[in-house]
């Protein structure tokens, strides 16, 4: 009977720890998530690469680490996001409209200056964008190169 409890016991252990890791949340950078398996590209948005740089007050700084610990400062629970799937993309990543206790993410990320609209795909958040450059948020304090135009530059 104690070695068919044993054997039950490790059973649940294994299970609980698969089921508690199969939604756990990874912010990648300021436009890509995963949760469990799954990655998410945000959709309408490009935020900074995590390499790329920009220039606040005549000085350089990593706008991309920047914009992920903005994106991260949205979210204090794993559990309460949830995306709305809308393409697949190049990478085999979802395209996905995400919230955070229904906020939506890309939404939040151009509107505080930490990503622009992504014209390309989208005219979603061009407002939110005018805002951000309006009021000098995030990125918009100094100068960047748009970051497509980045990434093509520095594949």
């Amino acid at each position: 009977m104690l070695k068919i409890r044993n054997i039950f016991i490790v059973v649940l252990v294994v299970f609980m720890n698969n089921f508690s890791n199969a939604n756990t949340l990874k912010i990648i950078d300021g436009d890509t998530i995963h949760i469990g398996k799954m990655k998410y590209r945000l959709y309408g948005i490009d935020a900074p690469e995590m390499k790329q740089e920009c220039k606040r007050n005549n000085k350089r700084y990593l706008c991309g680490i920047e914009a992920t610990k903005f994106l991260q400062s949205l979210i204090k629970d794993d559990e309460s996001v949830s995306c709305v799937d809308k393409t697949i993309d190049r990478y085999k990543r979802i395209v996905a409209v995400c919230y955070y206790l229904n906020e939506d993410l890309g939404k939040l990320m151009v509107k505080n200056g930490w990503a622009i609209a992504y014209r390309k795909y989208s005219k979603d958040y061009i407002a939110e964008e005018n805002y951000a450059k309006e009021n000098k948020l995030g990125i918009w304090q100094g100068k960047f190169i748009e970051p497509y135009k980045w990434r093509k530059k520095n594949k």
